[in-house]
């Protein structure tokens, strides 16, 4: 089992106060992942300090019950459990500081991390700006967005057990979470813009044979109509501009992400999709440059990967930080 007390090398603050660093390590972003690394950065012993731009917990922080997390068997809001990370890491003497990143450089060995009026820096960073989905951006969509509208089958899909529900979208995504989707509602509408899948062929041909599945072709969505939750979508038919309403619970959109990387480019190698490219101990670049969570090229974005990412990450850093003492 890794030892995560910094106490070993009782010289190091001083040592890299000496090197002229005002922390040792920056985060930017707190959500699950920035946040579980602010935890083991801080209770390393190590000065961190976390940077956020608008909401400690990020995604996770809007979701209405969270199931799948380990340790919560009753499940636990978004809220509750950003906000627990938050007091955690406070705890451990992890500075917060808000504000929005405009870019990041090293200089001198030093991670220089910029906001509009300031600057700060260390010997480590830890990028965790976690991803955005795109929106459909129309009416509706952030009015109800977890009340109904959601970007995540795994987090919500068991609360609309026996409904009946929508997927925009037509990749990979989309048609994976509406086969997910199937083992709780009673049927799924997948709203398509062309009327040919985009998903890998094996997908398409699976969801084509679910019964639960109908497919709303050649069609774009418009509004999305309820009172105190989501009850209708608005679509209209691409091809013949005809207008419907498809009466739902729940509208999953998958129309792909952003990763919040616009602020860190030319400072690591990111896929062609945008996503950081990261090694197998989170390093993102030489130097000291880690990464974790959702802004990372990965597989799974789950809270428990971003945890698990966030925590290597930080010890990672630390791992660094000893390498040059």
């Amino acid at each position: 089992m890794i030892t995560e007390n910094i106490a070993s090398i009782p010289q190091l603050e001083e040592l890299l106060a000496e090197k002229g660093s005002a922390f040792d390590v920056i985060i930017i972003g707190g959500g699950p992942a920035g946040l579980t690394a602010a935890i083991y950065s801080s209770r390393s012993g190590l000065k961190t300090m976390l940077i956020e731009k608008a909401m400690l917990g990020g995604q996770a922080s809007l979701c209405s019950a969270i199931e799948n997390y380990p340790g919560f068997p009753s499940g636990i809001t978004g809220a509750e459990l950003s906000s627990r990370l938050e007091d955690q890491a406070k705890k451990f003497g992890t500075e917060i500081v808000w504000g929005d990143v405009t870019g990041a450089m090293v200089e001198g060995g030093q991670k220089k991390v910029s906001l509009i009026d300031r600057t700060f820096s260390a010997r480590a960073l830890i990028i965790a700006t976690g991803a955005e989905p795109k929106k459909l951006k129309i009416p509706g969509e952030d009015e109800f967005r977890g009340r109904g509208v959601s970007y995540c089958a795994t987090c919500d899909g068991a609360f609309y057990k026996d409904k009946e529900i929508v997927v925009v979208g037509g990749g990979n995504s989309a048609v994976q979470e509406a086969i997910f989707l199937t083992r709780f509602a009673s049927k799924v509408f997948v709203v398509h813009r062309r009327a040919v899948l985009r998903a890998d062929r094996i997908l398409a041909e699976r969801a084509l044979l679910e019964p639960k599945i109908s497919f709303v072709w050649d069609t774009v969505p418009e509004k999305i109509l309820g009172k105190d939750s989501v009850e209708a979508i608005e679509v209209r038919n691409a091809v013949t501009g005809e207008k419907k309403k498809i009466r739902t619970d729940g509208v999953f959109i998958y129309i792909g992400e952003h990763p919040n990387t616009s602020a860190v480019k030319g400072l690591v190698k990111l896929s062609d999709d945008g996503s950081i490219i990261v090694d197998g101990s989170m390093s993102a670049a030489p130097d000291g440059i880690f990464a974790a969570g959702d802004v990372c090229k990965k597989t799974l974005r789950q809270i428990a990967t971003a945890v698990g990412d966030g925590a290597l990450a930080a010890h990672s850093a630390r791992i660094h930080l000893e390498s040059m003492v």
